[in-house]
């Protein structure tokens, strides 16, 4: 006979919500993120077709009919974890660590050395959400936020683990094409610019005792990815930070047409909630993102 079962993610959200009173408590529970818990139980109430909470601004509550069910399911997931217990596996086995970090760095730099962290650790599902607003105004709790800095937020504890600069880089194509033999030789090119960085050309220049250099174009994208694949694509010239092209520069894609000067740039940071900070997993993950930066 089948068993119609509903989808059991989304049970496990709800069992966590409801017996905390809390999506935001559940998702720290669950190592998800408030939006995560939220997204399984409209799952789980569209397919039951009813409500199971009601939603009171910051707050949400059982319905009466919910009530009765969690009331009826909850020792089922008791059952089940001593079950999986007695065969010698742990509830804690498998985990999931939820990470905030920039699109950009997503990109250039964690994703190509996320692989060596899931071989070492198999277990461990890591959740990357993108993001740029800061870390005080994240809606969602992570269990580990990147940002530049270093910067102080309340209740966070910061450490350092990624330096960099920012230098220009091109294709070699570009540079086959036209040479670039000394700083003043970028009038002849297409400079690549990222709208929410403004000054980063003009403070390089000024560096390079060429202030008032006017380039043959410049071309303006709103993410920074953009303006870096821009550049791999032989579009133009772009100032690019010395820890996200690393692996572009080490491949071939790009090339640093000049080493000095060079611009200082904020770190890559980890904040860690202080509620976060005795999880054996997120000093793991941190200590790992760390040994990263060194190498």
């Amino acid at each position: 006979m089948n068993r119609i079962l509903p989808p059991l993610n989304a049970l496990r959200a709800f069992e966590a919500a409801g017996r905390l009173g809390s999506f935001k408590e559940a998702a720290a529970e669950l190592h998800v993120t408030h939006g995560a818990v939220s997204q399984q139980v409209r799952v789980l109430e569209e397919w039951l077709g009813a409500p199971l909470f009601e939603r009171h601004n910051r707050r949400v509550v059982l319905t009466p009919a919910a009530r009765t069910y969690l009331a009826e399911i909850g020792p089922l997931f008791e059952q089940l974890a001593q079950s999986t217990a007695r065969y010698g596996l742990s509830a804690a086995v498998f985990r999931t660590l939820a990470v905030n970090a920039p699109a950009t760095f997503v990109l250039r730099w964690l994703v190509p050395r996320l692989g060596r962290f899931r071989s070492a650790h198999p277990d461990v599902e890591v959740r990357v959400e993108t993001s740029n607003e800061p870390v005080e105004a994240l809606k969602d709790s992570y269990d580990i936020v990147i940002r530049g800095g270093p910067d102080t937020f309340y209740g966070y504890s910061m450490r350092s683990f990624l330096a960099e600069e920012r230098v220009p880089v091109c294709s070699p194509a570009l540079l086959e094409r036209m040479p670039l033999r000394v700083p003043e030789d970028l009038a002849r090119h297409t400079l690549l610019h990222t709208s929410s960085l403004p000054r980063v050309w003009p403070d390089w220049l000024a560096q390079a005792n060429i202030p008032l250099l006017r380039p043959a174009a410049v071309l303006t994208f709103d993410h920074f990815y953009l303006t870096l694949q821009a550049a791999v694509d032989g579009m133009g010239i772009a100032m690019g930070p010395t820890a996200l092209v690393a692996d572009d520069l080490a491949a071939g894609r790009l090339v640093m047409p000049f080493a000095l000067p060079r611009l200082p740039s904020r770190s890559y940071c980890t904040y860690i909630p202080d509620a976060k900070l005795g999880d054996e997993l997120v000093v793991l993950f941190r200590a790992w993102l760390e040994r990263e930066g060194m190498g």
